[in-house]
């Protein structure tokens, strides 16, 4: 295959071909806020904008029925989460047994591997310790989101697509796969014991995902309270403008928080996996369309919205 001659992997592939499709579907919405209104009446537009929004930035989408027909709630997001507590928890498990234990990852997970990295390893080694610290982290930031999506979210009857539900089902677990792709690459090629393995960048990575989930779990706490009164109960569920915290710099921080957990993940494989790049480069442009959106709304939907917020990364995007 042609990825293979220069040094790729179908796992590089698939992240590569990811990115580029929310690069292109962010550019062309940019591009369409500058078309004629009657633009806007399309069926092609129209299926655009619906595969791309979801929550408040669908509620004033003029849709049929037909394309109704394939709404989900949004409040369903905690599926991803608990599919990914669960898949990725099983990972890390696998990966525990086979360090301390000595078992070998089971014959199914290794051919799915060897297909993904393009290099069959019958004679594994055990996992370095950058995989097993991302796998742990990962685990824990799934858990964390579950967690705030049942216990601290309040959801409106939002919808998104089919199409980003079953998207959103597959993403924790080709991302799971990805975490033990790296480790099947041979990334980094630590040797020694565990501990032996450690150094800054696990240390560096690790502070700024703790820094990150708790800046991004600030600000879903600040966007409940939204909803909420004194006394936790719920009072409305419309749509307000949200303040405090980094509210007062962008319209999603907890989007920007998103992506500085998937670089400080980066960091924990010491910087050197281009997959998990790949990775950060599709969330990235994933995040930049939703926080576009949504600034977009705030913007349409308040005339004293604060003008020098910007969408996603503070003073840039």
């Amino acid at each position: 295959m042609i990825w293979s001659s220069m040094g790729w992997s179908a796992v590089d592939v698939l992240w590569s071909f990811l990115s580029l499709c929310f690069l292109s579907a962010f550019c062309v919405h940019k591009i369409s806020l500058r078309l004629p209104t009657r633009f806007e009446k399309s069926h092609v537009h129209l299926l655009f904008q619906d595969l791309i929004r979801y929550g408040k930035t669908k509620q004033n989408l003029q849709r049929d029925n037909r394309l109704r027909v394939f709404d989900v709630p949004k409040r369903w997001f905690w599926h991803f989460y608990a599919v990914s507590v669960g898949w990725n928890g099983l990972l890390l498990l696998l990966s525990l047994n086979f360090t301390l234990q000595n078992q070998p990852y089971p014959s199914w997970l290794t051919g799915i591997l060897g297909f993904l990295t393009g290099v069959p390893r019958s004679d594994s080694q055990a996992p370095q310790v950058s995989v097993l610290l991302v796998q742990l982290l990962l685990w824990v930031h799934s858990l964390r989101r579950l967690l705030e999506c049942l216990l601290v979210s309040v959801f409106s009857d939002g919808a998104m697509h089919m199409v980003q539900y079953v998207f959103g089902l597959g993403y924790y677990v080709v991302l799971g796969l990805t975490v033990l792709c790296s480790d099947h690459l041979g990334v980094g090629k630590e040797t020694g014991t565990l501990l032996s393995q450690l150094d800054w960048l696990h240390v560096a990575g690790s502070a700024l995902f703790i820094w990150a989930s708790l800046l991004q779990h600030r600000s879903i706490v600040l966007l409940a309270r939204l909803r909420t009164g004194d006394s936790g109960a719920v009072e409305t569920l419309a749509h307000r403008v949200p303040q405090g915290g980094w509210f007062q710099l962008v319209s999603c921080p907890h989007y920007f928080a998103e992506l500085l957990i998937y670089v400080s993940l980066s960091l924990v494989f010491g910087g050197l996996s281009l997959s998990w790049w790949l990775v950060v480069l599709y969330v990235l442009f994933n995040q930049a369309l939703a926080a576009q959106l949504c600034h977009e709304f705030y913007i349409s939907k308040y005339e004293s919205y604060p003008r020098h917020r910007n969408a996603f990364i503070p003073f840039l995007l």
